[in-house]
């Protein structure tokens, strides 16, 4: 006759549930799993299965009540950590969407906007082109596969615990965030050279030539020069996307040996 006790089922229970609410976090919040056109079914019955997956290997030593206090702060907890991680990940896709925004604003395609419904506002045409590049890069290397493997490994790394969560992760989010910036603007800057170069040479052009109308010749010239340095640019931007994914993946291993705790 099989016997246990109040512990082990508390122990079974939390095995599940707290790795399930750190899946649950990342798909949140992660591209291509956080996408808007995936039902909340369909992504919850994923983060069971992943759970279910993991769970088996999940180091869990807490014979604690998920419905007691603790267990609710150690849920919130593994919530934040998989929230963090996902979000470690959008910063690659919000860095390439700023460089399309702004090629788009200097190619004079600033009025081209549509409605996105991954960020549910307006972005640019050529925002949409690149976060559509950067999603096809992301899937055909398989870089969403590896982000479940990190959270998988980040079990033995960072064990679920009830240790209070410090504040030098959710700085180091932060400071991400401010890369954002940084990286979106490398990627757009030879393009945003070339169309600096159109548009000096324009200005140029029209104090020479005053009687040419700049508004009739401009636009044309700088987008085509805007299309013409992105095709350029495309078989040229594989080093610089790889920089940023293995800084970003950097930063997810981060996180997810212990960052977001205090030493």
């Amino acid at each position: 006759m099989l016997t246990f006790n109040s512990n082990e089922l508390l122990i079974w229970v939390s095995s599940f549930i707290w790795p399930l609410t750190r899946v649950l976090g990342l798909i949140a919040t992660a591209p291509l799993f956080s996408s808007s056109g995936i039902p909340m079914r369909f992504r919850i019955l994923i983060g069971v299965f992943i759970a279910l997956l993991i769970s088996p290997s999940v180091p869990v030593e807490l014979a604690v009540d998920p419905m007691s206090y603790t267990g609710f702060l150690i849920l919130v907890q593994q919530f934040l950590i998989g929230t963090a991680m996902g979000l470690a990940m959008r910063f690659a896709f919000s860095a390439m969407e700023m460089a399309g925004t702004a090629v788009g604003m200097t190619m004079g395609l600033g009025f081209a906007t549509f409605y996105d419904p991954e960020t549910q506002g307006q972005s640019s045409a050529i925002s949409q082109y690149f976060a559509l590049l950067v999603l096809t890069i992301y899937i055909a290397a398989n870089f969403h596969l590896l982000m479940l493997s990190i959270v998988a490994d980040s079990f033995t790394a960072l064990p679920i615990a009830a240790a209070p969560m410090g504040k030098d992760g959710f700085f180091l989010i932060v400071k991400w965030g401010g890369m954002i910036f940084s990286y979106g603007l490398q990627l757009a800057l030879p393009i945003l050279a070339a169309l600096l170069i159109a548009n000096i040479s324009l200005g140029i052009l029209t104090r020479a030539a005053p009687q040419l109308n700049l508004f009739g010749i401009g636009f044309p010239v700088t987008i085509a020069a805007g299309f013409i340095m992105i095709a350029l640019m495309l078989t040229y931007m594989e080093a610089p996307l790889e920089n940023v994914f293995r800084e970003v993946f950097g930063l997810i291993r981060q996180l997810g040996s212990g960052a977001l705790f205090p030493h």
